[in-house]
């Protein structure tokens, strides 16, 4: 049999999965990963805990397994995006806490940017809008605010990267500094055209050539995870963002197929093949993974708080104990009653971009229960990835391509057919699960099987995927229609002065 290990650092978690040869998980380890709020709109990890339980989930899987690091052909990694890491490159030490992709604190240099009138330079370039989302205005930050950064970075002392090249240094001990096209694509400093960092974004947030790593395609060689670390070296062959590595996962390569993964935050991924299009309805555009040096690109939308809302209703308002209650609370009751849950917690991401905005709960009544609250949460998450699917439509007719004709769903929310069913009725298309949900591992475990020879192509990756479940949509489109009209009336609300 043949073997390939994937790690999957996520905002939440931290796993690792063993598959075989044809994408079933043999094993899984998984950690908690700590959560850390410094101050009202700032979110950290630590960086060493982050490898850690990396390394710790890696030896379990094996071990689960029944398998040695012999036995392992590739090893893939996929990882949260957009967090920001600066170490020393001698010392290997973080200078500072990872800043997650869902921290505020650069929006003043956003705001700045703005200012200066650099948006059009930056959507041209790399397909992303001025947001403190992407990975560039962290780092200023980081090298800002740590007492002698800048300086260190200018002898050359410090090393940049997103999770996935903290991981490959660790792994590497220090021998490659690395990011693969898609993780590059994020950072806001990285021209998707030509697959290189751009001098004059460089420039523009006084940032340091120096710093940052080597790109490589997604399906590539990244060195090897060393022999002391899980019993045998095993090659790095491939490295994807987590929502490019579950667009890969879903065997989403060519044009107008789309996917949607229900994790921390949601995120709908449309591939446009080797088109790059700038949305005209509040989309970005990104680097797809790649398999060669030949560009591919995606039409991305993002909603900042989507199970994390469900994890709020758990940990803050103490409504049930697991997570996987809520679907159970929201069904005994028949709607929700009127009332609408806007999970703006650190604003509005596409396709409104309102970083301001605060969520807020509207439409209470006497009546209402915290069945009714728990039901508009799991709804608030479907017209949050309506709204997206939506835009995305727009943009793909504008362009001359055909509406899209279904969505396929990963991540752990998409397990919950209520949500799944309320989807499809808002979306008025198919809503697809495969049967593997671990699609982001699944993508990154593909990609080091193509690099390393296991699989031939990606027509043999298509051959793989399989549908487990389809959700029609039983909702008049009217009523749809109606529906999505009362949210966006609640989503003014979060912003009104």
């Amino acid at each position: 049999m043949t073997y390939i290990l994937a790690l999957d650092q996520g905002t939440s978690s931290t796993r690792s999965i063993v598959f075989d040869k044809p994408g079933r998980i043999v094993a899984l380890a998984q950690r908690e990963l700590t959560q850390i709020y410094p101050e009202p709109g700032w979110v950290e990890h630590d960086p060493v805990e982050i490898w850690q339980t990396q390394l710790a989930t890696a030896r379990e899987a094996i071990a689960k397994a029944g398998l040695r690091a012999g036995d392992i052909t590739a090893l893939g990694i996929t990882n949260q995006r957009e967090t920001t890491l600066v170490w020393n490159r001698k010392t290997g030490q973080p200078i500072y806490n990872a800043i997650v992709w869902q921290d505020r604190r650069a929006e003043p240099t956003c705001a700045e940017l703005r200012a200066r009138g650099l948006d059009s330079l930056i959507l041209e370039k790399t397909g992303l809008r001025v947001d403190a989302y992407f990975s560039g205005t962290k780092l200023k930050w980081i090298l800002d605010h740590v007492p002698q950064a800048r300086e260190q970075a200018r002898r050359g002392e410090l090393a940049f990267g997103t999770i996935d090249s903290w991981l490959i240094w660790q792994l590497t001990k220090g021998g490659k500094h690395s990011t693969d096209v898609s993780n590059a694509s994020r950072t806001m400093l990285f021209n998707v055209h030509s697959n290189q960092w751009d001098d004059e974004l460089l420039q523009a947030l006084d940032i340091e050539p120096a710093l940052m790593p080597q790109v490589l395609p997604s399906a590539a060689e990244f060195g090897a995870a060393q022999a002391d670390l899980l019993g045998q070296a095993i090659p790095i062959c491939g490295v994807a963002g987590d929502q490019q590595s579950a667009l890969f996962g879903q065997a989403c390569f060519s044009a107008g197929m789309a996917k949607n993964t229900y994790g921390t935050g949601c995120f709908m991924l449309m591939h446009t093949g080797n088109k790059f299009q700038v949305s005209q309805n509040g989309l970005v555009t990104t680097s797809a993974a790649q398999t060669s040096a030949q560009t591919e690109f995606a039409m991305e939308g993002s909603v900042f708080v989507a199970g994390a809302v469900v994890q709020w209703l758990r940990d803050g308002l103490n409504a049930f104990k697991k997570s996987s209650e809520i679907e159970t609370l929201a069904q005994s009751v028949p709607d929700s009653g009127g009332v609408m849950l806007v999970p703006a917690f650190t604003g509005l991401g596409a396709p409104y971009w309102k970083p301001e905005a605060r969520g807020t709960i509207t439409g209470l009544t006497r009546g209402s229960t915290m069945a009714h609250i728990a039901r508009a949460a799991l709804e608030s998450i479907a017209y949050q990835s309506a709204a997206l699917l939506l835009a995305m439509s727009r943009d793909a007719v504008a362009a001359g391509s055909a509406p899209l004709a279904e969505l396929r769903v990963d991540g752990g929310a998409s397990v919950n057919d209520l949500l799944m069913q309320f989807q499809a009725d808002l979306l008025g298309i198919p809503v697809v699960r495969p049967t593997m949900v671990e699609t982001t591992a699944l993508g990154a475990a593909y990609l080091a099987g193509l690099s390393s020879g296991i699989y031939e192509n990606k027509e043999e990756l298509s051959a793989l995927w399989q549908e487990e479940r389809r959700f029609m949509p039983q909702l008049a489109r009217a009523d749809a229609r109606a529906l999505m009209e009362k949210w966006e009336h609640a989503l003014r609300q979060t912003t009104a002065e």
